[in-house]
């Protein structure tokens, strides 16, 4: 029974095609840019400042409460002083009056402890304070950023997406066509460059991937499309620049 068999020259044809239309796919990715890395970049560092700015407040909010408490206790010990001053007005025996004067040094030594207390707290709550409104500010600034940068990518995704699901539509159909293994060698070898290219031509007698001479022997048996021929250095098939102009061969078996 007679059956089509694509050749060599077809096969490298149509492995080629894909590569062109998976390189627009890639050229819409770097019209993007960085910019998807960055709103996830400012997005997590927008989560630490806000968990930072959360755990400063917080901790202001301790820090007033301890004031309010030493204040409390100064209040208190004013009282009991006054109280006590009072009473030694009326004292009947050196017993009472020395235990009285007892108890006002006590409460001076509390005053002195809690205005120290007080004011040492105050001088942290002023610190935080500070690197509070440092902290607000950075965060405030970095939804700014985020803001302005998700404009940004939601122009260009609106501007490309259409294209980009019209080419890996175009992309799909093309890999349903090619040879399983040589499809495999293929995505392999895209997915280990960091420009995706798989399949690339000889230009000025250099692999146009990674730029290394192609022996003249070599370039000969490319030309000829008999077999697929990777280059020894990065592992990319290599074609020649007319492959586009390949015609299919029919085999029959």
């Amino acid at each position: 029974m007679a059956t089509l068999e694509l050749s060599i020259a077809e096969k490298l044809k149509q492995l080629y095609q894909l590569q062109l239309i998976d390189s627009q796919i890639d050229q819409i990715a770097i019209l993007k840019g960085e910019l998807p890395m960055e709103v996830s970049d400012l997005e997590d560092e927008i989560i630490g400042l806000e968990t930072r700015v959360n755990k400063l407040a917080a901790n202001l909010e301790d820090l007033e409460g301890e004031v309010s408490r030493h204040t409390g206790n100064l209040k208190e010990a004013e009282a009991l002083i006054e109280r006590y001053e009072k009473q030694t007005d009326n004292v009947k025996n050196d017993r009472e009056y020395n235990a009285l004067q007892k108890e006002l040094e006590i409460q001076k030594l509390e005053i002195q402890l809690s205005e120290k207390k007080s004011g040492e707290i105050k001088g942290i709550i002023a610190n935080k304070e500070e690197t509070l409104k440092a902290t607000q500010e950075r965060f405030d600034q970095k939804k700014k950023d985020l803001d302005i940068k998700k404009v940004e990518l939601e122009k260009i995704i609106e501007k490309t997406v259409k294209d980009t699901e019209k080419l890996i539509k175009k992309s799909d159909r093309a890999k349903k066509k090619i040879d399983e293994r040589l499809l495999k060698a293929y995505l392999k070898v895209r997915t280990a460059y960091r420009n995706g290219l798989g399949v690339v031509t000889v230009e000025r007698d250099s692999c146009g991937g990674c730029f290394n001479q192609i022996p003249p022997q070599v370039q000969l048996e490319i030309g000829m499309r008999k077999k697929v021929i990777a280059c020894e250095h990065c592992g990319r098939v290599l074609v020649d620049n007319n492959i586009l102009n390949a015609e299919p061969v029919e085999s029959n078996e």
